[in-house]
């Protein structure tokens, strides 16, 4: 099952990539719901040959992953996309090019340091690791670099993917209870966005992130 979790991480680099190379809105919700569904499998491609007292365990978590992840989020975004009336993100605080630049950056340095770092436990395939700090760094990126709020949770989520594959390395150890509880916070940080997006939105006719500052009393 190696090759499928190989060619699943893969992916989930590649969707990096384009969410830092597109300024469509709906692009990035759809890439990010991709993600999602990727990550959905990830754990059956690498843990359900591997241990069958956990099969029902991974089973459930990938299942809960494609619900919140890859079904329950994106519909939030898109449902926003169409209240705020915005297609595209204008004006980033750095240029489309020089964020492809910068994120091929962030994922050769993720390379060098998944080489240097030394896990207690071997990763079920070596691209885990790597592919992690690329996500999570790729989703920093996205998330201080973008003006638009519903970008900006985009860039929330991609830094959370990342977390997410490198909690693979553990998930023998981290209990159920856990793994859920990272899927309950990530939905309520989505919903506490939503009334940021909304408010903005209604105030000022857009999404603008800087002008969150001028919500306050």
């Amino acid at each position: 099952m190696t090759g499928y979790a190989d060619f699943t991480l893969f992916l989930v680099l590649v969707l990096d990539i384009y969410i830092v190379a597109t300024s469509r809105l709906a692009s990035c919700v759809r890439a990010s719901a991709l993600q999602g569904v990727a990550l959905a499998l990830l754990p059956l491609a690498l843990w359900a040959g591997s241990f069958d007292g956990w099969i029902l365990h991974v089973m459930v978590i990938s299942a809960g992953t494609l619900a919140v992840k890859g079904l329950l989020i994106p519909a939030l975004l898109f449902r926003a996309i169409r209240e705020a009336n915005v297609r595209r993100e204008v004006e980033p605080f750095i240029s489309l090019h020089l964020s492809i630049l910068s994120a091929a950056v962030l994922v050769v340095i993720s390379f060098w340091l998944a080489s240097l770092l030394v896990l207690p436990i071997p990763a079920p395939t070596t691209l885990l690791v790597p592919v992690a700090f690329g996500t999570l760094l790729v989703g920093f990126l996205v998330l201080v670099s973008r003006r638009k709020a519903i970008t900006q949770v985009v860039g929330y989520l991609t830094l959370e993917n990342g977390v997410f594959i490198f909690g693979q390395t553990l998930v023998e150890q981290i209990p159920f209870a856990v793994e859920l509880g990272i899927l309950l916070d990530l939905l309520v940080g989505v919903f506490v966005m939503g009334i940021a997006i909304h408010h903005i939105s209604r105030e000022f006719d857009d999404i603008d992130a800087e002008l969150l500052s001028a919500l306050k009393e």
